[in-house]
């Protein structure tokens, strides 16, 4: 199983995603990954700022992920759901640090989408996401 992470010259340079995952298996599995909030063990949203709720939410996926066998440099996509697009642009340099931290920089392909809420409505981020697992 790999991973091919393709970012072609006529596009932008990407930075802290990937504009292509291929992925090709024969001995793999897809793991499909719920949306991860901050939520702590007893189910109660912590972190009262954006960067602190993400690295919660992206320690919780990647906890989901471990859980399956997998490891950060597994994930073919994430897409990442915030009530704060404005705050989240102003917190990118931030956020791509916690990101790196945590997840390395094989970097999927990766989406933002403003919404209006989320499920836990104190939430201000959710990421979901989708892995090839050997």
């Amino acid at each position: 199983m790999s991973l091919e992470r393709t970012n072609p010259a006529d596009l932008p340079p990407p930075s802290g995603f990937s504009h292509a995952v291929s992925v090709t298996a024969t001995d793999g599995r897809l793991v499909f990954l719920a949306g991860q909030t901050a939520l702590d063990a007893t189910g109660t949203i912590v972190g009262d700022t954006l960067v602190e709720q993400f690295e919660t939410a992206l320690t919780n996926l990647l906890t989901a992920l471990t859980a399956t066998g997998g490891t950060p440099a597994d994930l073919a996509r994430v897409t990442i759901y915030t009530t704060d697009v404005p705050t989240y642009r102003a917190n990118a340099p931030e956020l791509g640090r916690v990101w790196r931290r945590l997840a390395g920089r094989d970097y999927p392909a990766t989406a933002l989408i403003g919404v209006v809420r989320l499920w836990d409505e104190t939430a201000l981020v959710e990421l979901d996401g989708i892995a090839m697992v050997p």
